[in-house]
């Protein structure tokens, strides 16, 4: 068989010329489209498409995560796709959160009893965006968690090279609460580590990693995040002006 591919491929024969235009024409062949057609076409597959999602999202997604949450607020919405919660803690939502794409939320009970994760009134997660709860995250107010973002209480191991080889878990001290300020914004794909607060109205840039507490008003930005630019604090007089920072929604 594989001769005969090579035949067809490469061969100057009519048998292999042949062939090979046969298949182009096939790969190739293309209809005319005209829009008297096809449009009516796209709008029936659009309504039939936002339908199914509108229909899913109601009556299956938002249930079923509802379902694992211990308390939520009114207007609490997710996207048409099932999230991922793996083990036992409580989920608290305020007013209005909305849980986009497919995020995955997973608890470590043994350092606590009841892990918990809050999340302030009308703040935005996006697809992608990973959660591991071993005791405590809070997350503000009006805050925006862009797409990817990955945010953990504990780093899955311990740093004792005797423990990891004992294949011991994380010690509880290792294990350190998150706490998010209201109105924060984290760019795309930033990691968040164990122990970090992180001031009101802070900027985390695209992609940063933050290993230690941001300020209030501040951007960071980069491996480790460090503080690049000042933002305009409503709370006081003399703050600088909103500084421009690469972050990512």
């Amino acid at each position: 068989m594989a001769n005969l591919y090579r035949y067809l491929a490469i061969s100057n024969e009519w048998p292999a010329r042949l062939a090979r235009k046969v298949y182009w024409g096939i790969a190739t062949f293309t209809l005319p489209a005209p829009r008297v057609i096809v449009v009516p076409m796209l709008w029936a597959y659009l309504g039939v498409r936002n339908l199914y999602y509108w229909l899913m999202r109601v009556f299956i997604c938002e249930p079923l995560f509802k379902a694992y949450c211990k308390q939520y607020g009114r207007g609490v919405r997710t996207d048409a796709h099932i999230h991922w919660v793996q083990g036992k803690g409580d989920i608290i939502l305020g007013d209005y959160v909305h849980v986009d794409g497919k995020c995955s939320f997973s608890f470590a009970a043994r350092f606590s009893p009841n892990p918990t994760l809050r999340v302030g009134d009308h703040t935005v997660i996006r697809h992608g965006s990973s959660f591991v709860v071993c005791k405590s995250i809070t997350i503000g107010k009006h805050c925006k968690i862009a797409s990817g973002v990955s945010i953990f209480e504990s780093n899955g191991h311990p740093s004792d090279p005797a423990d990891r080889m004992a294949e011991l878990p994380p010690r509880s001290e290792d294990v350190r609460p998150i706490t998010i300020g209201d109105n924060v914004w984290i760019g795309q794909r930033s990691i968040i580590t164990p122990g970090v607060t992180i001031g009101e109205g802070s900027i985390v840039s695209a992609a940063s990693v933050v290993l230690s507490d941001v300020p209030p008003y501040s951007v960071v930005a980069g491996y480790p995040a460090r503080k690049i630019a000042s933002l305009r604090n409503p709370h006081t007089e003399d703050s600088p002006e909103p500084a421009l920072a690469p972050a990512s929604s």
